[in-house]
């Protein structure tokens, strides 16, 4: 259309020189604006390499038929549809596809950006089974599972933009946007226009604005889509902190800031009811007082019943017993399910549904009435233990989200059942697959690389870019799960500890962890802090590299552990002896050799000489880091018996803190401080 107006613009000036100048600069106008509709912005993609069609089969036959049915359903005025094909063939044949186009462009522009998406796609991964690419303007995605109704936060990518913030104004900017980011995730989450978009106008000072846009796939539900919004907010500290703009992509939402107007301001403003004609005649008084006042009672009604039903809820199933008085969860009273529904789900706790036991209770495989898969941890009935770690999971994990954590869905309290509801992660735990000599073949040098990579990000979340500053205390290859995608997630926040403003270590009386794992001052004193878990990490290493579990060697009977046999490998100049005999046909020399180094850094006896896990992901991201060289890991004298066994004691910590005046109560958990 645009290109028709430009040939008639161009007849109407041929031969008219007053007007040349002004044709020619409409000419220009319109075919820049023709070609900035017909060329999206191209961002990111992901070719999933788990599973490849063949040509010419079935499956690309699908594939063609839904790429066909999404390019030629492209100008809905929603901006989004979704397409399956396949259903009479075996499963591996059905595809399912969608798009979505951002919330204000118009249905020109969505067309052209899925018309170059479907073409860029298939180009980019031309046999994969399960794809997705990204424009500023849209999103394709297709896969040989189900996609539709089902939140997805991995893949993800990080965009941050060139320019930073300057330091006069860094923290007002932050403050700006962390309340323009959580506005926007409320405001998209809860819209009704068919939409799941919102865009802000904040104003940072008097001559800069801050511009940001959030949306998420509309067939999400309002939970799942604020879910998501928070995990791809949880990111920008980590990718972005300082940055005048930055964009995060995931696969079911994206989020999106910037001091200009990126989006179309008119289209994105919500639309006001029209005035009413001035010749309209005003209603009287009498009437609009008869309209009003019932209303306004209705509401104060409406309102005193739903704060009574609410305390009454909250009395009933908020409240966990313990020895100083009842705690109430009131920050995830909206995360609860009810017992009858879990006990549904998990076929009333079938053996058959068992997948897993710790040191606090039983895990068990469930499946809701949506057919959504679910993990559900019943903690021990009678345990000591179970009131306390039910409510530090709870308060924890229930304000944690990132893509290398597992997620919690819920919670449950019914009787004496306390009962916590997380994803479902199909691929068990890391320890499965790395000390199984039968699966250890499946875990090649890139996906042990990727793991690595994956547990450092979620442990930095944990300890630097959370709202929180959380020690885990118990990261091992156990309390790492793996996706469909070999993704890794830390779990089992049961042991994990809040510290609180410049809080920088904590002494305790009990010892809680696995033997192996601990570092040395605080299996010996009692201290922990950021560090410990630097250590633990760092054993974690050794083993995703050699494929053998710390206390192999004591088992093996060699006088020593993996740490000294790591460390007398380096000494001799001959660290690849340390790595698993199934990778050595394929494996990055320098990776390895940075990897041991790194991990040899992390268990050094001094905490002061580990590294904190922000030079960690540095070291892991930038080849251009010196990394010092290690000093002798700390080697502690253990019992065989005690060897790998969690440790358990509850008995009361008690904290240090470089500033005077704050300190935690870990009978409540009912007050955080942010940092």
């Amino acid at each position: 259309m645009l290109g028709d107006l430009a040939i008639e613009v161009t007849k109407m000036c041929s031969f008219k020189f007053p007007r040349l100048l002004l044709c020619l600069w409409l000419i220009t106008l319109l075919s820049l604006t023709s070609s900035t509709e017909s060329a999206p912005n191209y961002s990111a993609d992901y070719c999933f390499n788990t599973t490849l069609f063949t040509a010419n089969s079935t499956y690309q036959t699908n594939l063609n038929l839904v790429l066909s049915s999404l390019t030629s359903n492209s100008t809905d005025s929603n901006g989004f549809h979704n397409a399956s094909a396949g259903g009479n063939t075996p499963d591996e044949d059905v595809v399912s596809g969608l798009f979505l186009c951002r919330g204000d462009v118009n249905t020109t522009v969505c067309q052209d950006c899925v018309a170059t998406a479907k073409q860029e796609l298939l180009r980019r991964c031309p046999l994969n089974k399960a794809a997705i690419i990204w424009y500023d303007e849209c999103i394709l995605r297709y896969s040989n599972q189900s996609i539709l109704a089902t939140i997805n936060e991995v893949p993800g990518f990080d965009l941050p933009g060139s320019q930073n913030i300057t330091e006069a104004e860094s923290d007002r900017f932050n403050d700006v946007l962390a309340s323009a980011m959580n506005s926007l995730a409320t405001k998209a989450s809860n819209s009704n226009s068919g939409k799941k978009f919102a865009t802000e106008e904040d104003e940072v000072t008097s001559s800069k604005k801050l511009y940001s846009l959030g949306q998420c796939t509309p067939d999400l539900t309002v939970s799942d889509c604020y879910r998501c919004f928070r995990s791809a907010i949880g990111d920008l500290p980590t990718c972005c902190n300082g940055k005048q703009g930055a964009r995060v992509v995931l696969p079911s939402c994206n989020i999106r800031y910037e001091v200009y107007p990126f989006y179309n301001i008119t289209s994105a403003s919500p639309i006001l009811p029209p005035l009413a004609p001035q010749g309209e005649k005003k209603l009287s008084s009498l009437t609009i007082v008869a309209i009003v006042i019932p209303i306004a009672v209705s509401v104060v009604l409406l309102f005193i019943g739903c704060c009574f039903f609410c305390r009454r809820a909250r009395k009933k199933y908020n409240t966990l017993p313990d020895e100083n008085g009842g705690v109430e969860i009131t920050n995830v009273e909206s995360l609860q399910f009810d017992l009858d529904i879990i006990e549904a789900a998990t076929n009333k706790f079938s053996e058959d549904n068992k997948i897993g036991e710790g040191g606090f209770g039983a895990v068990y495989m469930g499946t809701l009435r949506n057919g959504q898969h679910i993990a559900v941890k019943r903690l021990l009935v009678r345990s000591g233990q179970g009131a306390v770690e039910f409510k530090n999971e709870v308060v924890l994990v229930a304000k944690l989200q990132h893509r290398n954590l597992v997620r919690l869905l819920g919670f449950c309290l019914g009787g004496e059942e306390k009962i916590l509801v997380y994803e479902y992660v199909p691929n068990k735990s890391l320890d499965y697959f790395l000390f199984e000599p039968s699966k250890q073949g499946e875990l090649d040098w890139s996906k042990r690389y990727k793991i690595i990579e994956g547990i450092a990000r979620g442990i930095l979340y944990l300890h630097e870019d959370s709202r929180l500053r959380i020690i885990h205390r118990d990261i091992k290859a156990s309390n790492v799960l793996l996706d469909d995608d070999m993704n890794p997630k830390i779990s089992d926040f049961g042991m994990a500890r809040i510290f609180v403003v410049d809080q920088t270590q904590a002494n305790t009386n009990r010892i809680v962890g696995t033997f192996g794992y601990m570092s040395p001052e605080y299996a010996m004193h009692g201290r922990y802090s950021v560090k410990s878990d630097v250590f633990s990490f760092g054993v974690l290493v050794l083993e995703i590299i050699s494929g053998k579990k710390n206390t192999h060697f004591y088992q093996s009977e060699l006088a020593e552990d993996l740490l000294s046999y790591a460390w007398k490998q380096w000494r001799n100049g001959t660290p690849l002896e340390l790595l698993d005999p199934s990778l050595r046909n394929s494996y990055s020399r320098n990776e390895v050799i940075r990897c041991i180094h790194m991990g040899l850094l992390c268990v050094q006896e001094n905490p002061a000489h580990r590294p904190t896990m922000a030079t960690i992901a540095l070291m892991l991201n930038s080849y251009s880091v010196t990394l010092p060289l290690p000093q002798q890991p700390a080697f502690l004298h253990r019992s065989r018996a005690k060897l790998n066994k969690p440790i358990t004691e509850l008995e009361s910590d008690q904290h240090t803190s470089q500033s005077k005046g704050w300190s935690v109560n870990e009978a409540s958990f009912t007050e955080i401080y942010p940092r």
